[in-house]
């Protein structure tokens, strides 16, 4: 008997313990007492909460094109990936403006602990409503942002004119997805890569305990575990330097909690979706815009046959693979350019 007692003691403060570890911390919400500062412009949305922003190119109200870009996991409004090698007098000369925000809980967006795809889509168009950006605009999405970028597809198709995702991410429990490529793909990551998407998707009340504890390796894309970048990635990684005035601080990112940030990310980027991209119809049966899908067929992160059979399977998307190009792609000279003039102007 007192083994039986000891034993679920044991049990007891087992679970204990989880429960506690489990559990994140609160957020540090920006503006308030003991928070973070709020340094950027911001909008606030009809639930109360607030999205920072940042605008470059040319005054929204003088452009003829106008963008929402939509960050990756570790990023901010400040990662202008598509502007880092499009040269200010281009953007001058096109009439091109372009808004990038801090998805909720990043930067100084306040959290939202029960976001979703369509949430997240309906707080970008009501960014675009409230910045005046017209009845139409154009999206495109770094990787896992660009799950909001498939939530416009499904939810505002008639607020788009054009579409770009850049290496978006996968889920792979989508429906429609073939099984045997989902499964090749999946335990073709690394294996902590590969638990804590399994946790993420199945456990998700565990995200917060497996990604912070120290006894196996984090998720490989936050610290940047160079074993998952490829040739191209890591020759752009060796000469990447930021444009004066825009280094990032990486604290700023996750500065109200990397629950509320990069965790929440993963858990609505690898949950159970509402619907599956597979199933999108074409959102411009009339050919008034185009959707373009960017690869490249060496990235490490994302796996191009699952891409490939996106394009294939939705045949009104437009799909452009780079040959030898890794997951940093965007980042390369020029590419901003060929990206955006594809997208405004179908030139290649």
């Amino acid at each position: 008997m007192l083994a039986v007692g000891l034993l679920i003691g044991l049990v007891v403060m087992a679970m204990t313990w989880v429960y506690r570890a489990s559990r994140p911390p609160p957020p540090k919400i920006c503006g308030s007492p003991g928070g973070p500062p709020i340094t950027a412009p911001r909008i606030k949305l009809r639930d109360g909460r607030h999205l920072a922003y940042k605008e470059h190119g040319v005054a929204a109200q003088v452009a003829k094109y106008k963008i929402i870009f939509v960050h990756g996991l570790s990023a901010c409004r400040y990662t202008r990936v598509i502007l880092k090698s499009l040269p200010q007098e281009v953007a001058e000369e096109l009439g091109l403006y372009i808004v990038s925000y801090d998805r909720p809980g990043y930067g100084e967006s306040d959290p939202h602990p029960t976001q979703t795809i369509k949430s997240l889509t309906l707080d970008m168009e009501e960014l675009a409503d409230q910045l005046e950006l017209g009845s139409k605009f154009y999206v495109i999405g770094s990787s896992i942002g660009s799950h909001v970028v498939w939530g416009c597809l499904k939810y505002i198709p008639h607020r788009l004119i054009g579409v770009a995702l850049l290496a978006p991410m996968i889920n792979y429990w989508w429906q429609g997805m073939p099984p045997n490529l989902s499964t090749e793909a999946y335990y073709k990551q690394l294996p902590q890569d590969q638990w804590v998407i399994r946790i993420v998707h199945y456990f998700p009340w565990l995200t917060y305990l497996w990604n912070t504890q120290k006894w196996f390796p984090a998720f490989s894309a936050v610290p940047g575990n160079t074993k998952i970048f490829s040739r191209h990635d890591l020759e752009i990684l060796s000469k990447k330097v930021e444009r004066p005035g825009t280094q990032i601080n990486k604290a700023h990112i996750t500065q109200q909690g990397e629950f509320e940030s990069v965790h929440r990310t993963l858990l609505v980027g690898y949950g159970n979706w509402e619907f599956s991209p597979i199933d999108l119809e074409n959102p411009f049966p009339n050919n008034k815009g185009s959707v373009h899908l960017w690869q490249g067929d060496e990235d490490k992160l994302i796996d191009v046959k699952l891409q490939r059979f996106i394009a294939k399977k939705l045949p009104w998307i437009q799909y452009h693979e780079l040959s030898g190009a890794g997951h940093f792609f965007p980042y390369d000279v020029g590419i901003s350019k060929v990206i955006i003039m594809t997208l405004l102007f179908g030139e290649k």
